[in-house]
């Protein structure tokens, strides 16, 4: 499981490291250090307004996802466009160097708003990367979404 929150910085030519505690559970949880990036879900900020970041999904899960969204129904045939034109076609299979660096291709950069500092975030069974500008939008949204005083906030002991 990737948890935590790690501010780390990206340089000009999109270099930055993997944070190290995410570095071991890619390997010791899913046996391999590749993983593939691509870009997040979009996040609706209100008022017409989204906000982008980027995932990091374990090498042998993004092969998972891949097949899930090949079965899965529900999906307009619009909507099944929209995630292949924005999650699967761009997704890039990357590999850390011995000491975490890897590259965030330009593009990535430029959707995700990336400057130089930037938040790996760990969501369980991946990991988003934000700029400090876009996190900060994304947390006030998610305080508006937070489902207090739910039952199925309440089961979970929250």
């Amino acid at each position: 499981m990737f948890r935590g929150i790690f501010e780390t910085t990206i340089d000009a030519k999109g270099r930055t490291s993997l944070p190290a505690r995410f570095r071991e559970t890619l390997v010791s949880a899913h046996g391999d250090e590749r993983f593939f990036l691509t870009n997040s879900v979009p996040v609706d900020l209100g008022g017409g307004l989204h906000s982008s970041g980027l995932l990091i999904f374990p090498y042998e899960e993004w092969f998972l996802f891949e097949e899930n969204f090949r079965i899965a129904k529900g999906f307009t045939a619009e909507q099944r466009k929209s995630i292949l034109r924005t999650i699967i076609s761009p997704a890039q299979e990357c590999c850390a160097d011995k000491l975490g660096r890897f590259l965030i291709p330009p593009t990535f950069r430029k959707t995700a708003a990336l400057e130089r500092e930037i938040q790996f975030v760990g969501t369980m069974d991946k990991i988003e990367i934000w700029s400090m500008s876009e996190w900060e939008k994304v947390r006030a949204q998610d305080v508006k979404n937070f489902p207090s005083g739910t039952e199925a906030a309440a089961e979970l002991g929250l």
